[in-house]
């Protein structure tokens, strides 16, 4: 038995992309179609990020300062800062108007 002709295969994989919603490309042409197959990424980003007027426990305690709303991520971070300032490994000082003036810089 012979093969099939080349005409035939063609008719024959133009069909199978029909039927399984596929796009016919006989040429190999790039037509972008793997990135328009894909899921849309705008959903996904827009709800990774919290809402703008969502209110925060900032925004809480700020409107109700008689309730206490403690916000324990924000205390840690406090203290590992006042830990880290302890072992010298905080940031510097910032300079003052009076250190600028008291102390000219040195020339060489």
């Amino acid at each position: 038995m012979s093969s099939p002709s080349w005409s035939r295969l063609q008719d024959l994989y133009k069909a199978s992309a029909k039927v399984f919603r596929q796009v016919y490309n006989p040429t190999n042409a790039r037509t972008g179609n793997k990135v328009l197959r894909q899921k849309l990424r705008g959903p996904a980003l827009t709800n990774y990020y919290m809402a703008p007027g969502f209110p925060t426990l900032k925004d809480l305690r700020q409107s109700h300062p008689f309730l206490d709303i403690r916000d324990v991520e924000e205390e840690r971070r406090v203290e590992m800062v006042a830990l880290r300032r302890r072992r010298g490994k905080g940031a510097p000082k910032k300079k003052t108007k009076e250190d600028v003036v008291a102390k000219p810089a040195k020339r060489r």
